[in-house]
């Protein structure tokens, strides 16, 4: 699949786990960041289809980096992915323009159906 995820957590092994589901699932062009600062400049230079961002990183957390995303593009497609228990923040990312949200720890089909869904509703595919 030719649409480019951008993956945005300060963990490795949750990058690389994301990483994995993604390229299992088809998507070939993925890339990576580790906190919001990167994201912000990854996004910029990429413009990817859809973006898989922690909520909770150093530097800049996922909430002020999905703000400065979609002040930049609007139509930015941008799924959260938080621990249990931060649902103040989740509000908070969805108020602020995520399209979605998956809780941590997630399934493998979670992953591919939220980005699924994300991709279906920038390409305007699915009017609900």
């Amino acid at each position: 699949m030719q649409n480019k995820i951008l993956i945005v957590d300060d963990a490795l092994f949750m990058r690389a786990m994301l990483k994995k589901i993604l390229s299992e699932a088809g998507y070939t062009q993925i890339f990576e960041a580790a906190n919001g600062v990167e994201a912000c400049a990854v996004y910029e230079a990429e413009k990817p289809d859809a973006v898989l961002m922690d909520i909770s990183m150093p530097e800049m957390n996922g909430i002020e980096a999905l703000k400065s995303i979609v002040k930049e593009d609007p139509d930015a497609v941008v799924v959260m992915c938080s621990a249990v228990g931060q649902e103040a923040m989740i509000l908070e990312a969805v108020q602020s323009g995520a399209l979605d949200f998956i809780v941590k720890p997630f399934k493998p089909e979670q992953i591919i159906q939220a980005v699924e869904t994300a991709l279906g509703k920038k390409r305007g595919g699915d009017n609900t």
